[in-house]
Parts: C-alpha cells; sequence; structure tokens
C-alpha cells in the first residue's frame, strides 16, 4: 500500500454547519433549529499545522483498518510513532501505510488485510517514519 504526497492547503478554510442530533440512515435534511455551531473540517482534522500533510492512500493492504485505496489521509508528523498506530513510512525508499508494531526491539509492519504478509525490519533495511495517520475522508461519490 502506497501513498501520494497532495501539498499544502490553499488559505481560507470555509465553516459549515454542525448539527446536534446523531443521524441515522436515510434521515430528512436537518432543520436550522438543530444547528449546533459552526465548524471548519480543516481546523476539527487540524490540517493547517504546519506538521500535518495531506496523503492518498492506494492499495487495499490497509483495508481491515478502514482505510481504503483512493482514502485521503491526514498525516501528522509532530506524533511519535508508537506500538499500533498507523503510520506512512518510507521503507527502502518505497512508500508504505502499515500498522506499526513494536515487540522489544522488533518492528513490524503490519498489514490489515490477511492478503498480505507482515513486513519485519530486518538488519539493513532504510525505514523513515513520515507521520502518523489521525484521520481519513473517503468519497461515497461515483
Amino acid at each position: 500500500m502506497g501513498f501520494t504526497v497532495l501539498g499544502p492547503l490553499a488559505e481560507g478554510g470555509v465553516r459549515r454547519p454542525l448539527c446536534s442530533f446523531k443521524v441515522p440512515a436515510g434521515f430528512p435534511s436537518p432543520a436550522a433549529d438543530h444547528i449546533e455551531k459552526h465548524i471548519s473540517l480543516d481546523q476539527a482534522l487540524n490540517i493547517r499545522a504546519a506538521h500535518v500533510y495531506l496523503v492518498t492512500i492506494e492499495g487495499d493492504s490497509m483495508q481491515d483498518a478502514g482505510i481504503f485505496s483512493g482514502d485521503l489521509a491526514v498525516v501528522d508528523r509532530a506524533i511519535e510513532a508508537g506500538h499500533g498506530h498507523v503510520v506512512v513510512a518510507l521503507l527502502n525508499n518505497d512508500p508504505i501505510c502499515k500498522r506499526l508494531s513494536k515487540k522489544g526491539n522488533t518492528l513490524i509492519l503490519i498489514s490489515e488485510n490477511p492478503k498480505y504478509p507482515n513486513r519485519y525490519i530486518m538488519e539493513g533495511d532504510e525505514l523513515s517514519i513520515w507521520g502518523v495517520i489521525t484521520h481519513t475522508v473517503r468519497t461515497h461519490g461515483h
């Protein structure tokens, strides 16, 4: 599973209404009296911070973690990658997205799809972690 770096955001995010009720599938349009406040998605996802960037995920090795090919991922370079984090990294100059496992001195990059094996980091491998995925956004259009 790879990724594509999209680059910096343009200035001037737009604030959108956040409704105060939970939405079951198949709801009517939200009434104005249910609007709790206005939020900005770039603010809610912290994507304007200098240490945050966006990537597009490619491949299906993380589908059981809810990350699918074509998803937009928010990656935070300021979070120290720890056991269990989903990371964006370079392994021997190949871009990857995997779950990081630390067992003693052993690092393992875990695939979240049984079709793909886990990748043990061996002596001689070059691993550079670019950041931790904090959010993903999926398009449901055609």
